[in-house]
């Protein structure tokens, strides 16, 4: 008895919408908040329209100044910064970038992070309230200011500030993770019961570096968050570990700068990406990966982004 053919899709069939809880995006690749600044600074780079979307830097309740320098150096294979959320605080933002961000023809994701519970409710409600973003991503996972992993890595303080924010505010939300947990999996099932609409995996991974001549940490703050193809390893194994454990959506982050490594976060699990470091090497690598992303998916016989997910075997 002849077998059934399979049902392919030509590159121009492939329909690229990922949907992350009440979140939809036209494509699964986005641009990772502090890599991108806040996007007017790569509008002559990269086509913004053709994105997923677009995470600007994160703010702060308050303006911070940021770590002492050095605050980056380079590795071979990634990048360590302790940048310490240098930002101007939510009134600048609201009064200076919003206004350029609600012209963009894509989801604008914006990242906060708060010292406190109250204060990620505190900027979740007036960023909700000022209008322009598409959603929030809580950023619980800094690893290089003081305090920056606390809600990351205690289940119950994850919680408490995602259901926080979930009641007070109508956007979507995304959480971002740290790696840098014993069981990633029981933050993700946190943030899901707090009523996340996605989970992202993973920010930094806690590094330094050390100048041996001198006797010194080479970052001011001494410890920073890695990234790069140097964690991507540790990334994808923490994507595969949250699909097992949570049914809402995950978003991939850690060393992606090729397609493959697109088609390998999508299938361990991740609904969609973000381009973080290789935005520094190569600007316009995001736009690309849009492009080229179709063909990938229909070389698998696939018609969607959602074929290919959570199919690692």
């Amino acid at each position: 008895m002849p077998q059934a053919s399979r049902v392919t899709a030509t590159p121009a069939e492939v329909d690229l919408s990922v949907q992350l809880g009440r979140l939809r995006l036209r494509n699964p690749i986005l641009v990772a908040s502090g890599t991108f600044g806040y996007a007017r600074e790569m509008e002559h780079l990269v086509r913004l329209d053709s994105l997923g979307g677009i995470l600007p830097k994160t703010i702060t309740l308050q303006p911070r100044p940021g770590n002492a320098p050095w605050r980056t150096v380079e590795t071979s294979a990634g990048l360590l910064n302790s940048i310490g959320l240098d930002n101007d605080g939510v009134d600048a933002f609201i009064g200076h970038h919003l206004a350029y961000l609600r012209t963009l023809q894509t989801a604008v994701v914006v990242s906060i992070a708060g010292k406190s519970s109250d204060e990620f409710v505190e900027l979740a409600r007036r960023i909700d309230q000022a209008g322009g973003a598409t959603a929030l991503e809580l950023n619980i996972s800094c690893p290089n200011v003081s305090g920056g992993v606390d809600f990351g890595t205690d289940p119950a303080m994850c919680h408490q500030v995602v259901s926080g924010v979930r009641d007070h505010c109508d956007l979507p939300i995304l959480v971002k993770l740290t790696p840098n947990v014993t069981r990633i999996a029981d933050i993700a099932q946190a943030a899901a019961e707090g009523g996340a609409d996605a989970v992202c995996c993973v920010n930094t991974v806690l590094g330094m570096a050390i100048d041996w001549r001198n006797k010194r940490a080479m970052l001011g703050n001494t410890l920073g968050g890695l990234s790069g193809p140097a964690i991507k390893p540790i990334a994808l194994r923490c994507v595969y570990q949250v699909a097992q454990s949570v049914d809402i959506p995950i978003v991939g982050i850690g060393g992606i700068g090729t397609i493959d490594d697109v088609m390998e976060f999508l299938a361990a699990g991740a609904s969609c990406v973000q381009i973080g470091t290789a935005n520094y090497y190569d600007p316009t690598v995001s736009e690309r990966l849009v492009h080229e992303l179709p063909a990938a998916i229909a070389e698998l016989g696939a018609t969607g982004v959602g074929d290919v997910v959570r199919t690692v075997r």
